[in-house]
């Protein structure tokens, strides 16, 4: 919507919409219907995501997340670490914050990396201690949303407080709507102003500026051939950090105090903490020692008269038995059976790729393992009582 003269002042005489637009749009019917593919939202969300893989941010914020569906994107790029969502209308993300939680597979197959997912109700003219420290800050279709006393205070808040490394804004290009079946002035009800290419640079150009930040245009969403002045149906700005960021310019102002509310908070599992890692060595450890056991026995029964069970198993056990006979390098990571009872040392099993990956040291496999698993007196081996196995057989 545009400004009354009286605001036409300075910045917010970016706000007013371009009194002419382009003579190919003015006068002339455009019957073609544009269809996106992908749709324009996913396009927008994949930018993104191409960024964060390129440039591997380990804290990621995103202003005005709404559904949250920018951030379930994100929360598979394996560099993040930290993800937090904020937005002024806190209904809209508590119907869909459930994405955001960790599922099941999540918990058996924990990550080797960290991740928290927070999200905050708030509005992005408030500064909150919360939101410092990120790498990257994405604003995808915000700006056209706030009232002019936000985007007066908008710049300060993200790129003068928070100051990440990089910021990410896309916005509505007001020049695209003649190609737009239906929309008149504004593409959404919502939207208090959509701007010109002009008039997004110019604002952009501005900040960045008086920031120390570089920018860079772009946008997603092509016009048709032929009509390339048009520009991209969504404009988008990359913002980079000139300079990196001191102690001193964090603190120089009084302490913030919190204003956003949390209104959710999802850690999700992760080899990083001690009792996951732990469960996990064990399992890997039990799965392992049982596999060799598996070995032995075959071996015991070898010779036994059942040739199409013979038949029908030994290609596992010979390629079993050849990965473990280069792993077993002298007699004292030879597996054996003692009566009903079979050990396996645990250099042996420490030996096998996802055990030593995940322990890293021999002595932190033991140190995970103790009390959690039945090893021999000495506790250099897994031990296995097949006294019942061999009473059910």
């Amino acid at each position: 919507m545009s400004p009354s003269a009286s605001e036409n002042k300075n910045e917010l005489s970016l706000l007013a919409l371009p009194n002419i637009m382009d003579k190919n749009f003015q006068k002339e019917e455009f019957t073609e219907v544009i269809k996106f593919t992908p749709p324009l939202y996913k396009q927008r969300y994949q930018f993104v995501k191409d960024l964060v893989e390129k440039y591997k941010p380990k804290k990621v914020a995103d202003l005005g997340c709404a559904d949250c569906r920018l951030l379930w994107m994100l929360k598979f790029c394996r560099c993040i670490e930290v993800l937090a969502g904020l937005d002024i209308c806190a209904s809209v993300m508590k119907e869909k914050m459930h994405m955001l939680s960790p599922l099941p597979i999540d918990y058996l197959q924990p990550s080797e990396r960290s991740l928290t997912v927070t999200l905050h109700h708030g509005s992005v003219a408030h500064k909150d201690p919360c939101m410092l420290g990120f790498d990257l800050v994405t604003c995808i279709e915000l700006i056209e949303h706030l009232e002019e006393s936000e985007l007066k205070k908008f710049p300060e808040v993200v790129f003068g407080f928070m100051a990440p490394s990089m910021v990410v804004i896309s916005t509505p290009n007001s020049e695209f709507n003649p190609l737009l079946p239906g929309v008149t002035l504004h593409r959404h009800p919502d939207h208090k102003f959509e701007w010109t290419q002009a008039q997004f640079q110019s604002w952009a150009l501005e900040t960045a500026k008086c920031y120390g930040y570089s920018v860079e245009f772009t946008g997603v969403g092509h016009p048709p051939t032929g009509m390339e002045s048009v520009g991209f149906c969504t404009q988008i700005g990359v913002f980079v950090r000139k300079y990196p960021q001191t102690g001193e310019s964090v603190q120089s102002e009084e302490p913030i105090e919190a204003v956003y509310k949390t209104v959710f908070k999802a850690v999700y599992p992760s080899l990083k903490d001690e009792k996951f890692l732990q469960n996990a060595v064990v399992n890997e450890v039990i799965f392992t020692a049982q596999n060799i056991k598996r070995h032995l026995m075959s071996k015991h029964e070898e010779y036994d008269d059942a040739p199409e069970r013979e038949s029908r198993f030994q290609p596992s056990v010979d390629y079993f038995s050849d990965y473990l006979r280069k792993l077993v390098v002298d007699q004292t990571m030879e597996p054996f059976v003692n009566g009903n009872e079979v050990y396996i040392p645990l250099v042996t099993i420490f030996a096998f790729p996802k055990v030593n990956q995940l322990c890293g040291t021999f002595e932190k496999l033991c140190k995970l393992i103790a009390g959690k698993v039945t090893l021999s007196s000495d506790g250099s081996a897994v031990v296995f009582n097949t006294e019942h196995e061999n009473e059910e057989d």
